[in-house]
């Protein structure tokens, strides 16, 4: 497991203003990173020259760090015919190799160099990922595939580089792969595994009370 490339960015405005078409009409997003080199300090709450455009729904500690499996890049570029497709492509800070949504688990601590990071939720993919690619319904696909990468809290800064190893330091939650997280959340998983979800304490509390909420409801409607 390995960290292949770093990417940031920041704000920045795209579209045409009065454009007929939905896609390439004005928004404002950070989803276009680029690659940096050499050392690059890693905050509780962001990665060194990386800054979110909506904090209501993105960015802080527990979304401090984005992942993403390199292995994906070449299956995006074959569905999508986008030869541009590779680190970056989906706003993601890191790109990493040898890890997946299916061998990744919620609340995995890894040490990368004299980063600590703990996985806390997948991504949500957005349809900021549609509009930045110009593709309808992108950001379905990508839920869909399964294939929409990670979150990571910061428990330890540091400066950070490509090549570094991800060493897996602790796997407290073994059952919730993303991908398994991913199959709950999106309303696949029985009653059981929902509130099995809502107890994992290393999931976002956000989340985990979304679930809860869930489970009350359900309860509800069978009383």
């Amino acid at each position: 497991m390995k960290l292949l490339s770093i990417q940031v960015g920041q704000p920045r405005s795209y579209g045409t203003r009065g454009a007929d078409d939905p896609m390439e009409r004005p928004f404002r997003t950070s989803f276009r990173k680029e690659a940096v080199g050499g050392s690059v300090f890693v905050h509780h709450t962001h990665v060194e020259g990386d800054k979110v455009s909506n904090t209501r729904v993105h960015g802080g500690p527990e979304m401090a760090v984005l992942a993403y499996a390199t292995e994906h890049y070449e299956r995006w570029r074959q569905e999508l015919s986008l030869e541009d497709m590779g680190p970056g492509g989906f706003a993601e800070n890191l790109s990493v190799q040898g890890m997946s949504e299916d061998s990744v688990c919620i609340g995995d601590i890894y040490d990368l160099g004299p980063c600590r990071l703990q996985v806390s939720l997948p991504r949500l993919p957005c349809p900021n990922i549609s509009r930045f690619w110009k593709i309808k319904g992108l950001h379905l696909q990508v839920k869909a595939t399964g294939r929409t990468g990670w979150y990571l809290r910061v428990l330890r800064e540091g400066s950070i580089h490509a090549g570094l190893p991800f060493e897996l330091v602790e796997r407290p939650c073994p059952t919730w792969t993303i991908s398994s997280t991913n199959r709950v959340w999106h309303g696949e998983g029985s009653e059981e595994e929902v509130a099995s979800l809502a107890a994992c304490a290393h999931l976002t509390l956000h989340w985990r009370d979304q679930l809860q909420a869930r489970l009350q409801r359900a309860q509800a409607r069978r009383s």
